[in-house]
C-alpha cells in the first residue's frame, strides 16, 4: 500500500515530537511503501533533511510555503467567476458563510490560470476585497487591506497548484496547509484521506497571532478566522479523524468536527529503550538537575521556564536547568531567552542545543514542560518511560498523562497553569526537597506508560486502521472489476 503522509513544519526538516512520532510509524511498517509530502516554510531548508529516511521511504516531494516570492503576476485579468466561486473566496477571507472548497481548487488548479498572482491581480478578486473592506474594514486603509490578504492567502493559493503525489491512501498529521493538501488529495483522486491531529493546529495558529508583532491589531481577527477555515478544510474532506486524548476530541467537536469520524489512539514509546536510563538520577547527588527536552520556540514557553528557575535557586541553590533542543529553528527567540538569562543574572542555565536525549535523561532528577499549547508530548513519553517525575503547564493531554484516568495508578508530577512561572516554581521546589516523593511519582509513570501508552499499542492501532483501508481499496477494485 502506497500512503502519503502530509508533514507542515516538521518531518523530515525539523525535529521534535509530530517528527518523531512520524518516523516512528513509518519505521515499524516496512509492509508499507510510504511518499513524504514536506510544507516547508523557506526554500533554503532544500533537502536539509535531519532524519535519515527509513528504506520504504520511496520518495519526499517538498513545497516551499515562500515561493511565492518568486512569482510575478499581470494585472487586468477578468476569470468570470461563477456565484459559488465568488461566495466561496468571499466566505475564505472572512465574509461568513463555509467555504466551497471545491470551487477553490478548481478554479486555482484550473489551466487558463498561468499564475496565482495573476488571480490575485485580477479585476474579480480586486472587487471581492474591496466589497470585504467596505462590509467588514471600512477604517482599515485599502492598501494595507490588499497586501496583508495578499500575504496571507498566496502561501495557501501556491499550495493547492502544487504537484500532489498519487497514493492509495492520504495521511496528514495537521489541519492547516497540511489538511488542505490532504482534502485536495481527495478531491483530485478520490482517494481515502485521514488525519492526525497532534495538537489543535488552529487554536495554536491563535494564540500565537495574538502575541505576534507582525499581525496589527486590526487584521488579527481575520488572520485567526483564515487558519480556522483552513482547519476545516481538512474535517470536511476527511474519512477519519485520529487524535490522541478525549479533551482533543471535544475541542475538534466544537470546531465542527463531525463527532462520528474521530477516533483516539494515544501515542506510545518503546519502554525498554529507556530501561538503562530509568530510575534516580546517576549524577552528583549534591546536585539536583532539571532538564526540558524541547524545541527552543516561543509556543514552549521557554521565557516562563527560564523565571520559575530564579525562584527555584532562591530556595534549592544546587539546582541545574538543562535545555535540551534545537534552537536554529527561531533564533531571535533562542536569543531572546539568553539575554532573559543574563537580565535575571540567573546562573546554571545549560543549552545543550541539538543532543541525544538518552545521554542525558539518566542524570536527570525532574523534566520540566512549560509550553502554551501541546498535544501529547513525546517528551512527557520518554520522562515516565524512564521514571522521571514531571512539572508541566496544563496544557494538551499532560493532566490525563500525569494523572491518569482513573487506572488506579498515582500521580507521575504536577500540572500547573500556563505562563504561572510562581506556581511551576513551587512545584519544581516541592519536587526538589523529596527525594521519596520524586521516585513514586517516577514509578507511577513508568506503571502508565506500560499500561496505556507502549510503542506496540500505537503501531498496532494505526497497522488495523491502514488495513482497513487497504481492504477497503480491494473490495472496490473487485467491485469495479
Amino acid at each position: 500500500m502506497r500512503i502519503c503522509i502530509i508533514a507542515e513544519g516538521s518531518y523530515p526538516h525539523i525535529t521534535g515530537g509530530v517528527s518523531s512520532w512520524i518516523h516512528s510509524l513509518i519505521s515499524n511498517m516496512p509492509e508499507h511503501e510510504f511518499v513524504i509530502y514536506a510544507i516547508v516554510a523557506n526554500e533554503k531548508q532544500r533537502g536539509q533533511f535531519k532524519y535519515t529516511l527509513p528504506p520504504n521511504v520511496s520518495d519526499v516531494k517538498e513545497m516551499f510555503l515562500d515561493a511565492y516570492l518568486r512569482e510575478n503576476g499581470e494585472s487586468g485579468h477578468r476569470f468570470r467567476l461563477s456565484h459559488a466561486q465568488q461566495n466561496a473566496f468571499r466566505s475564505l477571507l472572512g465574509a461568513g458563510g463555509e467555504v466551497e472548497w471545491s470551487g477553490i481548487f478548481d478554479l486555482l488548479r484550473a489551466k487558463k490560470l498561468r499564475a496565482v498572482a495573476d488571480f490575485l491581480m485580477s479585476k474579480d478578486y480586486f472587487d471581492i476585497l474591496v466589497e470585504l473592506c467596505q462590509a467588514k474594514y471600512a477604517q482599515v486603509p485599502f492598501t494595507e487591506m490588499f497586501w496583508t490578504v495578499r500575504s496571507m492567502i498566496l502561501p495557501l493559493f501556491q499550495t493547492i497548484r502544487g504537484d500532489i503525489p498519487k497514493a492509495d491512501l492520504y495521511h496528514s498529521v495537521s489541519t492547516g496547509y497540511a489538511g488542505v493538501v490532504g482534502a485536495l488529495a481527495k478531491h483530485l483522486y478520490g482517494k481515502p484521506y485521514v488525519l492526525t491531529e497532534h495538537g489543535i493546529y488552529s487554536r495554536e495558529r491563535e494564540e500565537e497571532i495574538i502575541k505576534a508583532d507582525w499581525v496589527k491589531g486590526y487584521f488579527k481577527d481575520l488572520w485567526i478566522e483564515y487558519f480556522y477555515r483552513l482547519s476545516e478544510a481538512a474535517y470536511e474532506y476527511t474519512d477519519e479523524v485520529i487524535t490522541l486524548f478525549n479533551r482533543n476530541r471535544e475541542i475538534e467537536i466544537e470546531l465542527g468536527c463531525d463527532e462520528n469520524k474521530i477516533k483516539i489512539i494515544p501515542n506510545g514509546v518503546n519502554v525498554s529503550d529507556y530501561a538503562d536510563v530509568a530510575g534516580p538520577s546517576e549524577g552528583d547527588n549534591d546536585k539536583i538537575r532539571l532538564g526540558a527536552i524541547v524545541r527552543i520556540v516561543p509556543i514552549k514557553d521557554i521565557k516562563t521556564m527560564i523565571q520559575s528557575f530564579v525562584l527555584v535557586k532562591r530556595e534549592v541553590p544546587e539546582a541545574e536547568l538543562y535545555i535540551m533542543g534545537p534552537a536554529e529553528e527561531n533564533e531571535e527567540y533562542y536569543a531572546e531567552c539568553l539575554q532573559l538569562v543574563e537580565t535575571l543574572q540567573v546562573t546554571d542555565v545549560i543549552f545543550t542545543g541539538a543532543v541525544r536525549i538518552k545521554d542525558y535523561l539518566a542524570r536527570m532528577d525532574i523534566i520540566l514542560l512549560s509550553s502554551v499549547s501541546e498535544g501529547m508530548p513525546l517528551a512527557v513519553l520518554e520522562a515516565m518511560a524512564a521514571s522521571k517525575p514531571c512539572v508541566t503547564t496544563d496544557v494538551g493531554s499532560c493532566k490525563e498523562l500525569l494523572q491518569g484516568l482513573d487506572d488506579g495508578i498515582g500521580h507521575a508530577g504536577i500540572v500547573v497553569p500556563v505562563m504561572h512561572y510562581d506556581q511551576m516554581a513551587s512545584a519544581i521546589i516541592k519536587l526538589c526537597k523529596n527525594r521519596i516523593l520524586r521516585e513514586e511519582m517516577g514509578s507511577n509513570g513508568l506503571s502508565r506508560i506500560n499500561v496505556s501508552y507502549t510503542r506496540e499499542k500505537f503501531i498496532e492501532s494505526y497497522r488495523k486502521l491502514y488495513a482497513d483501508y487497504k481492504e477497503g481499496n480491494q473490495w472496490q477494485a473487485s467491485a469495479s472489476s
